[in-house]
């Protein structure tokens, strides 16, 4: 597999390239959501290590920017991006390379963690994932390793909101387990207090139905107030040419 693959038309983003700094075809996760598009996890855990090297990405990222056009970097993939303990040199890199927004997709679980948010401070976007109201759904739906405290993961969002200059996205999941609970999702997300609430339903294939756009209009009005945006009225930018479209394949398999 590939580290670098893309552009991604993304409704959040734009035109973004993905870095998969896990690179795995078995996803890598503390999570096992419910809807993910790649499928049950077959490795979750909480421990971080270095999956690929700071020179392959350096190499592939030098050949991406000859041959396409982006407006941001994410890091993403093949599970959660904050295992890769490389992070922080993988950013550098990209720094040295290219003038450019540098975002992150994250399941929030090591927000809690002083070294997490010191490291995310890097980069200058900042999705953090929360699908739940409370600890019960939070099992339900995203499954995380034992050990992980759904109020710790809001605590520590929260801690990296007050320190942070960045953009902080609020990613919101719903599907039927969690569609009753749009208030008090909302309540969170103001105590939060996001620059951006993404408000999603999973429209990739997986094992869960999305909700219709009507269901989320209704979801999204209990949101008034925040700066709230909608996966069905989010546009994708068009994508011209792909470094190779399927190695972005990979990253939506539903196994």
């Amino acid at each position: 597999m590939k580290i670098i693959y893309g552009p991604v038309p993304s409704w959040r983003l734009g035109r973004s390239l993905g870095i998969d700094l896990i690179c795995s075809e078995n996803k890598i996760c503390s999570f096992d959501c419910v809807y993910c598009q790649l499928g049950h996890t077959k490795r979750k855990t909480t421990k971080r290590k270095v999956f690929v090297s700071i020179e392959k990405v350096e190499k592939e990222l030098k050949n991406a920017l000859e041959k396409v056009e982006f407006n941001v970097i994410t890091f993403s993939g093949t599970g959660e991006p904050t295992l890769a303990k490389n992070l922080p040199e993988a950013v550098k890199t990209i720094r040295k390379l290219a003038d450019i927004p540098i975002a992150i997709l994250t399941n929030s679980f090591l927000l809690s963690d002083n070294f997490m948010r010191d490291e995310l401070m890097l980069v200058d976007i900042v999705v953090a994932k929360l699908d739940a109201p409370n600890k019960e759904l939070f099992q339900k739906i995203n499954n995380p390793v034992k050990g992980i405290n759904f109020d710790k993961v809001v605590q520590g969002i929260k801690w990296f909101r007050e320190g942070f200059d960045g953009k902080l996205s609020l990613q919101m999941m719903f599907i039927e387990e969690n569609k009753e609970y749009a208030e008090e999702m909302a309540g969170i997300a103001r105590f939060l207090n996001p620059d951006e609430v993404q408000i999603n339903t999973p429209l990739r294939p997986c094992p869960v139905k999305p909700l219709t756009p009507m269901e989320i209009e209704n979801i999204e009005k209990h949101f008034n107030g925040l700066n709230a945006v909608s996966v069905y009225k989010g546009g994708k930018p068009e994508i011209k040419y792909y470094l190779d479209k399927n190695e972005v394949l990979k990253r939506r398999k539903n196994v």
